[in-house]
């Protein structure tokens, strides 16, 4: 089987007000729904009042990150699932809880994973 990364960034996430509550009730019943089938792996959302660091081989900490992962926000979950078809039946039911698109990566094969 093959994990499946399901994320979409912040600014997808166009919610009336008065909706979060429902959007919330939405996306964890999805989430207990994947734990219950067993396919469920990992997932959050990042915490935007953090920032991120790079941290070097050698530990170096600095204040930075790729540029092309500055606007790396949102949430995501890491499914494990027996094919891409499955992936992107779990990836509609994402969307539909989230209200917004949800990018679907398929994570290459690694037996110590």
């Amino acid at each position: 089987m093959a994990k499946y990364l399901i994320s979409f960034p912040s600014a997808a996430m166009v919610v009336p007000d008065g909706e979060w509550e429902a959007v919330g009730r939405d996306a964890h019943a999805v989430i207990r729904e994947a734990k219950a089938a067993g396919v469920y792996v990992f997932g959050g959302g990042i915490n935007e009042d953090v920032a991120p660091v790079m941290v070097a081989a050698d530990g170096t900490v600095t204040h930075e990150t790729y540029p092309q992962t500055r606007a790396f926000n949102g949430g995501f979950c890491v499914l494990e699932l027996p094919s891409r078809h499955a992936a992107l039946a779990w990836a509609a039911k994402i969307a539909q809880a989230c209200r917004c698109a949800q990018e679907l990566r398929e994570f290459q094969y690694d037996p110590e994973s």
